[in-house]
């Protein structure tokens, strides 16, 4: 312990005699010595302790860890924090972390300083601040003398006052060690539980409105409920596989079986498969069907993990460590083959959770951010499809009849809208109204369309994965061109942005292409989607006529937050030299509605989609059918991508 400095003493105004004399006064009167004995007083603590930049970490198997609970852990961290200040105080005790809010760092480093400047003058009065140091400072707060000056001149009366127990002013957040991850349990006074349910990973969530600030999303994962032996076997497992004595398939559950000797208990299993093959937390926050996007916001440090549920943008009370975002970009660079370093700060891939749920990765890093960020978005067109669009109140049933008939019959149309809005999971659900027997070829340079989805129920799909960096992957324009020469039917563009618009309008022009054409591109409405391709892009007016509709999707905001929806369906009409719009279906209240053009009789797409022995009404009598055909699918709740395959089964290519 460091001695007493006389400089200290000197600047207090009194002697090292003095500080002695009036600590054991005061502590004389208030029997203070008499709560130690000298069997207890003399307790060594078995933790190591070790610093990390400016951090303070302590190995505690032998305890619980807990400094608010462990008078002996307290002890260690006290005298370690006697000769220097940290910003932060971690535990580890039996593969649980603790990690500790500024005002436990602030209590423990005054009491650190008060040790330094008492010296070791009288270690039977150290031992005691070291200990328990609310119980003593509370004791000496009212005394005026060299006690108090000592309190206050290390801040030890300043921070006492801030807390009222160890257990509000050495309050840790925890998580499992191997997870990299940590959860904060106080909810403060004024949230209110509006939801609760039991994810499939086994992990509880919880909702809370706040009055002042967006909803609480509280996780209870499922980590933190195992006992201590438990977590030994989990452990053991995790340095089996991590040595490599276990690998390849069911990796997780042989190694629970290796470090058990017993069958794998399937809790434990799914648990550690979850922090090795998986992608840690993420696996339980996307385990909640609600949730549609997971943020990682850099420094990882100062931020929690966001979430969108049903729309609605959340805080929650994960915070991941920096290693937990390290362990998430090595991961990401693992899995999806592409680099993502200073010298490549920007990453754009996919991943696929444990559970089989595809999710696209975005990530950003130093030099470009403040340490690693991440944005994790589910890839919803997996399991939409036009009936479930209708039945979440994405478009009316009266929209998707008239979708499902015109893209059935080969129309060339493009999803607008902006970042955001769906355009992506509109393209994908319109895939599966093309018929069984269309064979279908669609260029993307990130995969998110639901192209094994389409798979699973027999649809005749190949995928193209374009770049734009150096290496094996082709150019999005001699995608394009390879995709016509691999077979006839439809064609589709995950996004038109750049060179592959020559090309596709080329081909939709000059007839190369006699199938269904579809893609997204960025834009509001025809008017907006029209200056995008023809003055941005350079395409030739009369080779955007080829175009037959306009979808164009937006996001907007509602009472229970946000959503999406079909704002306007619009046919392309041209006349040779000129092109303008007009709309089929625009917003009327929250949903487009027919605005009579069809039933009119004035729907130059329907004249168009008429086969050559039929006649316009009996287009129009086909999409009243394939309207309610879509109705009485939403009504059955026959809506999954398998569902509508089967109802879809007998449409055939005329």
């Amino acid at each position: 312990m460091p001695e007493f400095k006389p400089d200290h003493a000197a600047s207090i105004g009194m002697s090292q005699d003095g500080v002695t004399n009036a600590l054991r006064s005061v502590f004389a009167d208030l029997e203070w010595l008499s709560l130690f004995d000298d069997g207890e007083m003399g307790a060594a603590c078995t933790c190591r302790l070790t610093f990390e930049d400016d951090r303070l970490l302590i190995d505690a198997d032998g305890c619980d860890g807990d400094l608010a609970s462990s008078p002996t852990c307290r002890h260690a961290a006290v005298e370690a924090l006697s000769d220097r200040d940290v910003s932060g105080i971690r535990t580890r005790s039996n593969g649980i972390e603790h990690r500790y809010d500024q005002r436990g760092v602030d209590l423990l480093g005054a009491a650190g300083r008060f040790l330094e400047l008492l010296g070791d003058r009288d270690e039977r009065l150290a031992e005691a601040v070291t200990r328990d140091p609310l119980s003593v400072t509370t004791n000496i707060t009212d005394q005026i003398g060299p006690v108090g000056d000592v309190a206050l001149e290390s801040g030890l009366l300043e921070a006492v006052r801030a807390v009222d127990s160890y257990e509000s002013a050495l309050y840790s957040a925890t998580g499992l060690t191997i997870g990299h991850y940590f959860l904060d349990h106080r909810l403060g006074d004024d949230g209110r539980l509006e939801d609760a349910r039991t994810l499939e990973t086994g992990s509880e969530a919880r909702i809370y409105a706040r009055p002042d600030s967006v909803p609480l999303y509280v996780l209870d994962v499922v980590d933190q409920t195992l006992s201590a032996a438990e977590r030994g076997h989990l452990l053991a497992g995790y340095e089996a596989i991590a040595e490599g004595y276990v690998e390849g398939d069911r990796a997780a559950s042989r190694a629970i079986e290796y470090a058990t000797d017993e069958p794998a208990d399937p809790v434990l299993a799914r648990v550690l498969a979850k922090h090795t093959s998986g992608y840690g937390i993420l696996e339980d926050l996307f385990a909640d069907e609600r949730v549609t996007d997971v943020y990682v916001t850099s420094p990882v440090s100062r931020n929690p993990i966001r979430v969108v549920v049903d729309g609605e943008s959340m805080t929650t009370n994960v915070h991941l460590t920096s290693d937990g975002a390290g362990a998430l970009a090595s991961r990401v660079r693992r899995t999806s083959g592409r680099a993502f370093s200073r010298a490549n700060p920007t990453v754009d891939a996919v991943a696929t959770l444990e559970n089989g749920t595809g999710i696209r990765v975005a990530g950003v890093t130093e030099p470009v951010a403040s340490g690693v960020g991440f944005a994790f978005r589910e890839e919803a067109g997996d399991r939409f499809t036009l009936p479930a669009l209708v039945a979440n109140g994405t478009m009316s049933v009266a929209v998707a009849g008239f979708l499902s008939v015109a893209i059935e019959r080969n129309a060339a149309a493009l999803i607008a809208g902006t970042r955001g809005s769906g355009k992506t999971t509109l393209l994908g659900t319109l895939l599966y109204e093309l018929t069984p027997d269309t064979r279908t070829v669609l260029i993307e340079d990130t995969p998110e369309l639901p192209v094994e989805s389409l798979q699973s129920v027999d649809r005749d799909v190949q995928a193209l994965r374009t770049g734009s960096d150096d290496g094996p992957e082709i150019s999005p324009d001699e995608a394009l061109r390879t995709a016509l020469r691999l077979g006839d039917g439809a064609l589709v563009v995950g996004e038109i942005r750049g060179d592959e618009a020559h090309v596709l309008y080329e081909a939709m022009r000059v007839g190369a292409n006699a199938n269904a054409v579809l893609g997204t591109i960025h834009g509001d409405g025809g008017d907006d989607v029209y200056e995008r391709v023809v003055s941005d892009l350079a395409v030739e007016p009369s080779s955007f006529g080829a175009t037959d509709l306009v979808v164009t999707v937006q996001a907007h905001e509602t009472e229970t937050g946000r959503s999406r929806r079909v704002a306007t369906v619009e046919e392309v009409i041209t006349n040779g030299e000129n092109i303008w719009f007009e709309s089929l279906y625009e917003l009327e209240g929250e949903q487009a509605a027919s605005t009579g053009r069809i039933d009119r009789g004035e729907s130059r797409l329907v004249d168009h989609l008429a086969g050559p022995t039929e006649a316009y009404a009996s287009v129009r009598r086909e999409i009243a059918d394939r309207t309610e055909e879509i109705s009485a699918l939403v009504s059955d709740g026959r809506t999954t991508p398998r569902d509508v395959a089967a109802a879809y089964a007998d449409r055939r290519l005329e």
